[in-house]
């Protein structure tokens, strides 16, 4: 039987902005992806670059909580928020995310995202096929 789950989550921009202020960079390679962190930090105001960034913890929450990965051992760098080629959000998964995802078959996800003023939010889907182990 096929399954769909869903995730989702809030997080306040002002929540991103005080880490960075207090950890610098330290919080970002922690959280972030190099990618993730370039893409960010390209905006045209640092207001831009917190919602960004507030907007891919969000999608790594809601990826954890669609995806049943949170007694995986899953780092946030192992959930990537990548961009297609139309600019569209995607998820990439590596490490112990790709393999906690890879022994119960693999789901299609869909991600969202949006930020305005001071929240960022996004919903993660995840479709599996029919014959594959429940999340």
């Amino acid at each position: 039987m096929a399954g769909l789950s869903v995730g989702i989550d809030l997080v306040r921009t002002r929540s991103v902005e005080e880490a960075i202020a207090e950890f610098g960079d330290r919080y970002l390679r922690r959280v972030f992806t190099d990618a993730e962190v370039a893409y960010a930090m390209s905006a045209p105001a640092p207001a831009v670059a917190s919602a960004r960034l507030a907007a891919r913890f969000a999608a790594k929450e809601a990826a954890m909580k669609a995806l049943d990965l949170g007694e995986r051992g899953v780092g946030w760098r192992d959930i990537e928020v990548v961009r297609t080629p139309t600019g569209a959000p995607a998820l990439a998964l590596h490490g112990n995310a790709a393999a906690a995802l890879q022994e119960r078959g693999t789901p299609t996800l869909s991600v969202s995202l949006s930020h305005e003023a001071e929240y960022a939010t996004a919903v993660v889907v995840s479709l599996h096929s029919a014959g594959k182990a429940s999340f």
